[in-house]
C-alpha cells in the first residue's frame, strides 16, 4: 500500500515544504509523476488558477513531472485518459475548496478508482483541507451542517482542518457525532504523512495536529510521530 497526506490548509506556502519534499521522496523522487486535482475549486472557477499555483510549487521544490489535471466535475472525473494518467501517478494532491462537490464529484468514479490503484501500487495521495477530509470515511458538511461519507481511504478518520483558526470548533459537535472515530484536527500549513514505523504519522510544518479519541486526545509537532489509536504509543 501507499501513502496518505493530509494538509490543514493553506498549501503552497513555506511552512508545507517539508511535508510536501518528504511526499515527493517517498513517491520515488523528484523525476516522479505528480498530478493535481483542481475540482475543489472548480465552483468559483478558480480550478486554473489553483491548479496553476501548484505546479509551480511542486516544481519550485524539484520536482520534474507535474500536471494539473482538468478533473472538475463528473464528466471529467470519468474521462479514461485522465483516469489513465492517475493511475500512473506517483503522488496525487487534491486542492482545498468545496468539500461535498469535491467528494461528490470524485465518489464511485474512474478517476477515483485509478487513484486507489495508483495508492496500491505504493503512491501517495494526498490533499489540503477539502482534500484532506474527504480522504476519510466521513467529513463535516459546513453548509448543511451533517457528517457526510467521505472516499474512505481512512476508516474510522475524520478530519478537521484548519484546526488553529475555525477547525477547532467542530471538535465538541463532531465529538458528539462521531463518537468511535479518530478526529485529526491539523493546522493550517501542516501535514501528516504515514511514513513511520508499521505505518505511523509523521507531523510536519509550523503548526500542529491535534487528536481527538472517545478516551484520550493529544497535541503533536512537528517531526512528532504518533500511530492510532494514540494510547498504544508515542514514538518520538
Amino acid at each position: 500500500m501507499g501513502f496518505v497526506l493530509l494538509e490543514g490548509g493553506n498549501e503552497f506556502c513555506a511552512g508545507m515544504a517539508a511535508a510536501d519534499e518528504r511526499a515527493i521522496a517517498v513517491g520515488g523522487g523528484r523525476a516522479a509523476p505528480i498530478r493535481i486535482i483542481p475540482a475543489a475549486a472548480a465552483p468559483d472557477n478558480n480550478d486554473l488558477r489553483a491548479g496553476a499555483n501548484g505546479v509551480t510549487w511542486f516544481q519550485a521544490l524539484g520536482a520534474g513531472d507535474v500536471r494539473s489535471l482538468p478533473v472538475i466535475d463528473r464528466a471529467s472525473a470519468d474521462q479514461s485518459e485522465l483516469a489513465k494518467e492517475l493511475e500512473t501517478a506517483r503522488v496525487v494532491f487534491m486542492l482545498g475548496g468545496f468539500t461535498r462537490y469535491l467528494a461528490e464529484t470524485l465518489a464511485g468514479s474512474r478517476a477515483w478508482e485509478a487513484m486507489r490503484t495508483a495508492h496500491r501500487a505504493g503512491a501517495v495521495i494526498g490533499g489540503s483541507s477539502a482534500g484532506a477530509m474527504v480522504l476519510c470515511e466521513q467529513y463535516f458538511d459546513q453548509a448543511s451542517q451533517q457528517v457526510l461519507p467521505g472516499l474512505n481511504l481512512l476508516p474510522g478518520c475524520c478530519v478537521l482542518p484548519h484546526h488553529d483558526t475555525f477547525g477547532k470548533n467542530w471538535a465538541p459537535r463532531l465529538t458528539r457525532l462521531l463518537p468511535g472515530a479518530h478526529l485529526l484536527g491539523i493546522d493550517e500549513e501542516t501535514g501528516l504523512l504515514n511514513d513511520g514505523p508499521a505505518g505511523a504519522w509523521t507531523v510536519y510544518g509550523q503548526g500542529s495536529v491535534t487528536v481527538y479519541e472517545p478516551d484520550d486526545q493529544a497535541v503533536f509537532h512537528h517531526g512528532q510521530q504518533f500511530v492510532l489509536p494514540i494510547a498504544v504509543k508515542v514514538l518520538l
